[in-house]
């Protein structure tokens, strides 16, 4: 069975960097043609995809975010994260890693609300 669990801090202040990591259990991320996104959605608002990354590490970012966000994996922990640099309220979230590069998979993490707050 293949689960995922975000992790990270639940509180960020303005400016700072937002930081989470994924940890995949019951396969391997680095398994053959397999995507990992983030996804996040704000208060009262729809979800929205953040950036994936595949199998050989290759990552893809939204245009929106692209000046602030990176995501990157490590295979010897099963691991892929997310940086959000510069981190404002608007950021204030939860944020959810998904098995596949839209986030519409149904194997979804349950979700971490980060808040951005001084």
């Amino acid at each position: 069975q293949v689960q995922l669990q975000e992790s990270g801090p639940g509180l960020v202040k303005p400016s700072q960097t937002l930081s989470l990591t994924c940890t995949i259990s019951g396969t391997s991320l680095s398994a053959d043609y397999s995507y990992w996104s983030w996804i996040r959605q704000p208060p009262g608002k729809d979800l929205e995809w953040l950036g994936a990354i595949n199998y050989l590490g290759r990552s893809y970012v939204s245009p929106s975010l692209k000046s602030r966000t990176s995501i990157a994996s490590d295979t010897s922990k099963n691991q892929f994260t997310l940086q959000l640099t510069s981190a404002t309220p608007e950021d204030t979230a939860v944020y959810y890693c998904a098995k596949d590069y839209t986030g519409d998979s149904e194997v979804r993490g349950q979700g971490i609300l980060v808040t951005v707050s001084s």
